[in-house]
């Protein structure tokens, strides 16, 4: 399904999708199109594109042609999902240390639909972070890894 939603292949081409979504959630999905939990996650973006056209916008990112944002959002694991409004990153508490991207797929659509939601609104009313609505039972769990300290 990753054939239905757009691709940005260059730090340019991320860097403009970050300054001119305006007044929408902007969705970055970070992977690879070859990997099966990316294509997972993918689905779920792809079938919930066109319910939250008013609320939020989706890209999907390649890591390996990307590497500056890679590394500035410490992807080391795939997929991985970071959020902005209006040009700002958008935090969210999942309940884990890592509060700056999503990691791993979505286990239902309604979860995404609810957190796109969620961050809308946290971000209408000029919050930078807000409190995950999925049941903590749906968030994958993982251990940080910290490079090079």
């Amino acid at each position: 399904m990753s054939f239905l939603l757009p691709k940005l292949s260059s730090k340019k081409e991320v860097d403009q999708a970050i300054k001119s979504v305006a007044e929408k959630v902007l969705v970055l999905r970070f992977g690879r199109d070859s990997d099966a939990v990316c294509l997972q996650l993918d689905d779920i973006l792809a079938k919930t594109a066109h319910d939250l056209s008013k609320m939020a916008v989706i890209y999907l990112v390649d890591v390996n042609k990307v590497p500056v944002y890679t590394q500035y959002f410490d992807i080391s694991y795939i997929p991985s999902t970071v959020f902005f409004f209006n040009g700002q990153h958008m935090k969210v508490d999942y309940g884990s240390p890592d509060h700056t991207k999503f990691v791993g797929s979505f286990k239902t659509k309604q979860d995404f639909i609810d957190l796109i939601e969620v961050i809308y609104r946290g971000a209408m009313r000029g919050k930078l972070i807000v409190r995950s609505p999925i049941d903590p039972k749906n968030i994958p769990k993982y251990d940080l890894l910290y490079q090079g300290i």
